[in-house]
């Protein structure tokens, strides 16, 4: 039997071409569906993916919009390929099912259950309370890297962490110009005693991003890779929380944070990219 000619064909592109297509696209426009299983995911998996087991896929339809483009994949590439099928002979017309699977990816992942972490927003009940925890996180970043700064001596590693700190208070500032915008309120040094405790962005502790990264703080690109996984995490944490959360406007807010924490992980990736290409990489 000719099994070919009962499969829907898909359109497959590699982990660079899937890379090239998400830089072009913003969060609202496009569906990273990871169909491994929650063990897998867990282990690491592309910032803002969403996780719908295979086996489960036929059943979760509802999940996946039919008017955005799909970008599926697994392991190393069978399983998405199926995904892949099934949606499409369900009508889904733009899926692409990414070839080599996360094994190929290379890239910056996040990590933990589906579920980590959306606490700290999809319980909100507020913008106002959306946008505190945003900026708490921002400045509990911030925190990290000027107590980084104590532990290194290289002047080169230095500088980048005094960058990435000054990089957050923007972050914060935006933040708060949104936070105004909402509420009328413009007393800032009311809001940060109100509303601010600083927390590590992403969801996890200071010292389980030191295990899980082992970063060299005398290598300006180890610093820099390292703030691109904090990035990524809290990019994912974002998408989660706007996809449990049962309210609207919070769901909007969420998804507009997240669409600038995906311009902030760019903007590291060009100052990476400056860094090797300056040869910054090696430490004096």
């Amino acid at each position: 039997m000719r099994w070919k000619q009962f499969l829907t064909p898909v359109q497959s592109m590699d982990v660079d071409e899937v890379r090239a297509y998400l830089s072009g696209k913003t969060l609202q426009e496009v569906t990273i569906l990871d169909v491994r299983q929650p063990g897998e995911y867990e282990e690491g998996h592309i910032p803002g993916a969403r996780l719908v087991p295979l086996a489960a896929l036929t059943d979760s339809l509802d999940e996946i919009d039919p008017s955005r483009p799909v970008v599926v994949y697994c392991a190393i590439g069978g399983r998405s390929r199926v995904a892949a099928q099934t949606l499409a002979g369900k009508g889904y017309d733009q899926v692409i099912n990414m070839s080599g699977g996360y094994k190929a990816w290379n890239g910056q992942a996040a990590y933990g259950a589906e579920e980590a972490g959306v606490d700290i927003f999809s319980e909100l009940d507020s913008a106002e309370a959306i946008l505190a925890s945003a900026y708490s996180l921002e400045e509990g970043l911030r925190d990290f890297y000027l107590r980084m700064l104590e532990r290194v001596s290289d002047e080169k590693v230095k500088s980048v962490f005094r960058l990435l700190a000054d990089i957050e208070i923007k972050h914060k500032d935006r933040l708060f110009a949104e936070y105004t915008r909402i509420t009328g309120k413009d007393d800032r040094g009311d809001f940060e005693c109100r509303f601010v405790t600083p927390l590590m962005e992403g969801g996890m502790t200071t010292e389980e991003y030191m295990d899980r990264f082992k970063p060299d703080f005398d290598s300006p690109v180890d610093v820099i890779s390292l703030a691109m996984s904090i990035e990524a995490q809290a990019l994912d944490l974002y998408i989660r929380s706007a996809v449990w959360t049962q309210n609207a406007e919070n769901r909007a807010i969420l998804e507009q944070i997240a669409s600038e924490e995906k311009t902030h992980l760019e903007r590291l990736g060009q100052l990476l990219d400056e860094l090797v290409g300056s040869g910054s990489g090696a430490t004096n």
